[in-house]
């Protein structure tokens, strides 16, 4: 097969990283061609007993989410407890571009292993770390998980209806834009540290990303002094989700044309002003809303989508992971990537979410087995196979 080359070719980057932020962080950079060290504990990551699993019984070599978010690695084990551990480590920074972490702010520092430490060692070291809060501040070392971000982010506050509690996002969004957001400012410090020498950390909160996302509000505020409330029961407004007779469509009702719409719902009573007027129609939307899930319950949930955007209305259909598996969009731009591997086979996992023409996304390998690149990565820093296997008798790896 034609090996195109890859836009980070050359890239070393050692993982630190552990269940979703900060592996999608190094996923990202070495999906498009980095040479990422994955250092687990003896243990392994915890993200390996997270389902979905491969048969649905719990195995550390067929959690989905890992195998995803860890494509493209090579994966070594090292107890940093140890003071071994920790000197290797030093080792595999000192030919490193990037170290990336996402501990909590004081575990790494209690180990001699923060940045200013590693600094030392690597001048040109550009240090990447996630965390809930930052680096800094009193919130610094509080636990977190996604729904804590939504409701510290702000996120949470617009989200459902007001006359209920707030409502979260559904599965884990807060840590994929963290680790998103991460690799983006990774490569920034890297090209500094190439232009001049000069390493650095960089500290991406997984809350500032929640506020940075939704920053609407924020200005909302701050220009305004107004608070954006959560919809009421029934709607409101012009975006609404109605059932279809095999799901849901969203059928946005703005800056499209009234009288096409009325006749592709075939109805003439959509005509009154009451309707057709943009300035009387939010006044009578519980009835215009009554009148397109009667007419929306009948037809399927693909049909609506096309026939609606064939008139250029801007409507949407609610898809499924089913419906996505076999999605003609996705299936014609290549999206989906089969990937082999021990314990698992074949299966398919999401491709990249943008598309290089030059240097593409590519599935190299899959996800390390626990520790099955040790050897090879210690070789390379000088260690034996008898000394690696001394380390790993001592409980080094």
């Amino acid at each position: 097969m034609d090996v195109a080359m890859q836009a980070l070719e050359g890239l070393r980057v050692i993982d630190l990283t552990q269940s979703i932020a900060g592996p999608y962080c190094t996923k990202l950079l070495a999906d498009f061609g980095a040479d990422v060290v994955k250092v687990e504990r003896p243990e392994g990551d915890p993200a390996r007993l997270l389902p979905p699993f491969l048969g649905d019984g719990a195995h550390p070599e067929k959690s989905g989410l890992f195998l995803y978010l860890n494509t493209n690695k090579r994966g070594i084990t090292l107890n940093l407890r140890a003071n071994a551990g920790r000197q290797i480590l030093k080792e595999l920074v000192r030919g490193a571009d990037m170290l990336v972490e996402n501990f909590e702010p004081r575990v790494l520092k209690g180990w001699r292993l923060d940045y200013p430490r590693l600094e030392r060692v690597n001048p040109r070291l550009v240090m990447v770390s996630i965390s809930n809060f930052g680096q800094t501040g009193p919130y610094r070392d509080y636990k977190a998980q996604d729904i804590v971000a939504y409701a510290m982010g702000g996120l949470m506050y617009i989200s459902g209806r007001y006359d209920e509690p707030p409502t979260r996002h559904g599965l884990d969004m807060a840590q994929m834009m963290a680790g998103a957001n991460a690799a983006a400012c990774a490569l920034m410090a890297n090209w500094h540290a190439q232009e001049t020498g000069q390493g650095q950390q960089v500290d991406t909160s997984i809350q500032e990303t929640v506020i940075a996302t939704q920053v609407f509000g924020q200005l909302l505020y701050s220009h305004m002094g107004a608070v954006p409330r959560r919809q009421p029961q029934g709607g409101g407004g012009v975006t609404t989700i109605l059932a279809a007779k095999d799901g849901y469509v969203v059928p946005l009702l703005g800056h499209i044309d009234w009288e096409l719409f009325a006749g592709y719902m075939g109805r003439d009573d959509l005509l009154d002003p009451k309707f057709a007027d943009p300035a009387q129609r939010p006044l009578h939307m519980p009835e215009l809303i009554q009148i397109m899930a009667e007419v929306f319950a009948a037809r399927e949930k693909h049909t609506v989508f096309r026939e609606g955007q064939e008139m250029r209305f801007p409507w949407a259909v609610v898809e499924t992971p089913e419906d996505l598996a076999h999605s003609p969009q996705l299936e014609a731009r290549g999206f989906f990537a089969d990937i082999d591997r021990t314990f698992t086979g074949h299966q398919r996992y999401p491709g990249a979410a943008f598309q290089m023409s030059a240097t593409p996304w590519q599935a190299r390998r899959p996800a390390p087995l626990l520790g099955e690149h040790t050897v090879e990565v210690l070789g390379e820093l000088g260690y034996s196979k008898a000394d690696v296997q001394a380390l790993a008798a001592s409980g080094v790896v």
